[in-house]
């Protein structure tokens, strides 16, 4: 009767036979078979991606006319913005500062009677003069600035 050989007696003389016929070992085999699937799934999430982002492109050009001009400027009608009033500026030295007190006076650089300007958020968008309402400060806009005219007034 034949005595049957353990499992680890088979893999043995089978990896034995595999390396004196030259062939590589599985583990080896079994590298390359996972290096080619990281290859295929990396170049499927680079398709995905690609799709993605000619889809945002695809949403957001001039030529794709899904929404009308007034439903994209309702999307920020209520956006809060900073307007401020500036009467005017000046420099000056930090010992002058330190100096101030109250019923101090620090002279400006506008004029008494000049309009004052309007900014949003730092930009200057109009000029307008000074009027009180309910006893409060206000402006009454006298002028708008055109995008054409801050352009002008940046480069100068």
């Amino acid at each position: 009767m034949a005595t049957n050989p353990s499992a680890a007696e088979t893999q043995t003389e089978m990896d034995e036979t595999m390396a004196d016929n030259g062939v590589e070992t599985i583990a080896e085999d079994d590298w390359g078979a996972a290096m080619a699937e990281q290859a295929t799934a990396e170049s499927s999430v680079l398709q995905a991606e690609t799709v993605e982002k000619a889809q945002v492109f695809t949403e957001f050009s001039p030529s794709n006319k899904l929404h009308d001009t007034q439903n994209d400027i309702d999307f920020i009608l209520d956006i809060p913005v900073q307007l401020t009033v500036e009467l005017g500026r000046t420099k000056i030295a930090i010992k002058n500062l330190l100096q101030l007190a109250q019923g101090s006076v620090v002279e400006l650089d506008g004029m008494a009677g000049e309009p004052m300007d309007v900014l949003v958020n730092g930009c200057l968008i109009a000029q307008g003069e000074v009027v009180v309402v309910n006893d409060k400060f206000g402006i009454r806009l006298t002028d708008i600035i055109t995008p054409a005219e801050r352009i002008r007034k940046i480069n100068r």
